[in-house]
This record gives C-alpha cells, structure tokens and sequence, in this order.
C-alpha cells in the first residue's frame, strides 16, 4: 500500500463554520459525533475553513469502531501503538504545518509523556475530486518535513470549534469501515 496515499486501510468528514470553520453533517441523524457522513463533494468546507477549524490543540477523548467488525483486530494505529495508547493524547497543530502529539495513556505497550513530532496539512483533491481530508507525517529528529514522503490521510467528518472529529477508512472483508476518532478542544 502506498504510505503517502495514507494507509489508513491499516488503522478520521463534517464541520461547522463558526468564523473561519465549516461544517458538514451527517445525514441520518444530525448528531455530529455519530460517524455518519454526507460526502458530496460540492456541499463541503474547503481546505482553507478546515485549516482554520483544525488549527490548535485538541484532546483524542475516544476512538470509535464504524461497520468494524468485533473479530478485528487493530495491533497499530499509524504504525506507533495500540489504538487505546492514543486516547487521551494530546494534539497541537500549529498553523505552519508543525505540530506534536504527545501520549498520556498508561498501558502496558503505552509511553506516557513520549511525544512525536508531525507536519500536518489539509490535502485538497481538488474541485470535483473528492473531500479535504486531514494529513501528517512523523518527523524524525534530523528529518526535514519537505524530505519524508510517507504519512497518514483522514477523512475530516466535523469540527465545531470545541469537537473535532476525523475517520480512519478501513479496507473489511464486508465493504469500508472507519476508527473514528473524537477530538475535544483544548485552546
């Protein structure tokens, strides 16, 4: 699988506009954290009010399970740790494309107070193409960003200002399915 196109198939597309965001909800019940999604590319926010909506620091709260069958089983989320490693991380996105996600979890295969650098981008497919869709890729000490050609890609599903929430689309025996992660704000 190509990394750059995001294995996502291995392990986050609605957004409300309050001032520089958008919002795009889901279809079957209106609650945004439902991880139901409208995906017509016409009625989306474009890469600049996501970028707007994404910008800052964000807590991962959970990590849901969308059409994923109970029997699979997730051993990695973006190549780092187990998935449960992840909640309660806490995500900065710096509007220069930096930022850092740094873990909290206790766990067996966790690293509380670790932290991993990343660039971070909205990637726009284009008008017609598709979604914005949230971007990043691990920054190792000594590697420059413009350099590392591999990296993750998720499906923006909704941002309010203070919610945040991104799929993970999942390749599944049964179709497509998701982890869908649950973000609050932190400032």
């Amino acid at each position: 699988m190509n990394r750059f196109v995001l294995s996502l198939a291995t392990v986050f597309a609605t957004v409300t506009l309050f001032s520089c965001g958008a919002q795009k909800q889901g279809t079957s019940s209106g609650n945004p954290g439902n991880g139901s999604s409208n995906t017509s590319a016409a009625s989306g926010p474009s890469a600049s009010e996501w970028k707007s909506a994404v910008k800052g620091t964000w807590t991962l709260n959970s990590i849901d399970r969308e059409n994923l069958p109970s029997t699979f089983t997730i051993k990695s989320v973006f190549e780092e740790a187990p998935a449960e490693c992840f909640v309660g991380s806490n995500w900065n996105f710096i509007g220069n494309g930096r930022g850092s996600i740094t873990f909290n979890a206790q766990g067996t295969l966790c690293a509380p107070g670790a932290s991993r650098e990343i660039f971070w981008s909205i990637y726009n497919p284009g008008k017609g193409l598709g979604e914005p869709q949230f971007q990043f890729k691990k920054i190792y000490a000594g590697d420059k960003a413009k350099n590392v050609t591999t990296g993750y890609r998720l499906d923006l599903s909704y941002s309010d200002g203070n919610k945040l929430v991104m799929k993970m689309p999942l390749t599944v025996a049964n179709g497509e399915a998701y982890l869908v992660f649950n973000f609050s704000r932190v400032n």
